[in-house]
């Protein structure tokens, strides 16, 4: 085995191509991970991949190859751009004696890196932990051996590695223990505001095009904004004024980048819950970037994956600053296409066509009515509280008069009461009408 280096700074990129393919963006977007981790790109290396090598990923010739350019540039670091097995990890570290790092492990090092909040770093060696439990047999030989065999060292028969496993599992379920408290009190934080009427606006976009930026033009506060991938992790969240619907919150959200890895969506997935429970999302694209389209179908399929492609969007073209003759411009949108907004965040051009088209948007998302309610409606009222969607209340001899103003991803779910209580409030909230009296059998009927 071999003394595994301990800086890791000069980096070696193997790139895999598939057969026919050869994507300069791919090494290009590799090479700036790299560079966000720490690392100096001292050389890069590409391998046609038809069928993944079992032993190398890559095939022996190419292996060798990289073990020669490696020596050759002095490197102490090799990343591959792909989810390597430990196995072909290992042997790819035994045969360039040099550590090797996969597209995983180097974004997973990224967030330990730029995680801040107490849940963040929770998510992030969860992670890292669960990334770690298959690769513990690496360049460390000591992994394999029984304690005991000589005074004082006689254990219960485990081995270190078999020792190590188990510590590991215990680690994470304590860890899992702790995010589950904080994912409750999330929850809790969210019903509040939405129970205060507060609609939330959540940024999402691949990494890197501008989202923090935008936050610190819209609400006037100061995260951390820079041009490196994954520069914000922990969600925040600031209140947007100057909107014609009224006030909302606006959240920054960790960046989204094609083959993430699912082990960090998982850990992440609460955070992401404010992407997936707002009541609108701001797709931030970087319109100088030639690969956009691309991008655009990376953050839907994460969207996807986190329940949140069905939650209403404005499409914001940012970076417009970056393309010669472009002008902040609002496009309603035709055929239920989302909204799009041309913007300049840097530059702060366009802000008040976008807070235009998201107080648009809010207000079409959001119910207002007046229910007038008999006292024989005791059962409905409650259930109205319950769902927190009653914005005012006033009560006299003859019921209770209502004043409904809240989300509709609220108020929608209790169209599916019993009784007739469902359809009746279907037809009095979205389509309101002169006739409030409460009879919720003829609507049935």
């Amino acid at each position: 085995m071999f003394e595994r280096s301990r800086k890791g700074e000069r980096a070696l990129l193997l790139q895999p191509q598939p057969p026919g393919g050869n994507d300069p963006v791919l090494l290009e977007e590799f090479a700036e991970l790299a560079r966000s981790a720490g690392a100096s790109v001292v050389g890069s290396l590409s391998a046609r991949v038809e069928r993944p090598n079992p032993r190398y990923f890559v095939g022996t010739g190419k292996a060798d190859e990289l073990k020669s350019q490696r020596e050759a540039l002095g490197a102490d670091l090799i990343l591959v751009n792909h989810a390597l097995s430990p196995v072909q990890e290992r042997n790819l570290e035994k045969l360039t004696a040099c550590r090797v790092v996969d597209r995983t492990g180097l974004i997973l090092d990224i967030f330990a890196q730029r995680a801040r909040s107490h849940e963040g770093k929770l998510q992030v060696e969860l992670a890292q932990l669960k990334h770690m439990s298959t690769r513990l047999v690496r360049g460390w030989t000591h992994l394999e051996r029984q304690r005991g065999g000589a005074i004082g060292l006689r254990g219960p028969g485990e081995t270190q590695l078999e020792l190590d496993r188990r510590l590991l599992g215990e680690r994470m379920k304590q860890l899992q223990k702790r995010l589950d408290k904080v994912a409750t009190q999330r929850a809790q934080a969210r019903r509040a505001r939405m129970r205060n009427e507060l609609p939330v606006v959540a940024l999402v976009g691949y990494t890197n095009a501008g989202k923090s930026t935008l936050f610190n033009a819209l609400t006037g506060a100061g995260v951390y904004a820079a041009d490196q991938l994954f520069a914000t992790l922990d969600p925040t969240l600031r209140r947007l004024p100057d909107l014609d619907s009224g006030p909302a919150l606006l959240a920054d959200t960790v960046g989204f980048i094609r083959d993430l890895p699912h082990d960090l969506v998982a850990a992440f997935r609460s955070t992401l819950a404010e992407a997936r429970d707002a009541d609108l999302l701001l797709h931030v694209i970087d319109l100088a970037d030639p690969e956009r389209e691309q991008r655009i179908v990376d953050v839907e399929a994460v969207l996807a994956e986190i329940g949140a492609g069905d939650v209403p969007q404005i499409l914001v073209y940012n970076k417009i600053d970056q393309v010669e003759g472009l002008q902040p411009r609002l496009d309603a949108g035709e055929a239920g296409a989302p909204p799009r907004v041309s913007v300049s965040a840097r530059d702060r051009r366009g802000l008040e066509l976008l807070r235009e088209a998201v107080a648009g948007r809010l207000a079409a998302e959001r119910v207002e009515a007046v229910l007038h309610l008999p006292p024989t409606a005791g059962r409905l009222r409650a259930r109205l509280h319950q769902q927190g969607v009653v914005a005012e209340e006033s009560a006299d001899e003859s019921g209770w008069r209502v004043r409904i103003d809240a989300p509709r991803l609220l108020v929608e779910p209790m169209f599916g009461l019993p009784d007739g209580d469902g359809a009746w409030l279907r037809e009095r909230l979205l389509a309101p009408s002169e006739d409030e009296t409460y009879n919720p059998r003829a609507t049935a009927h």
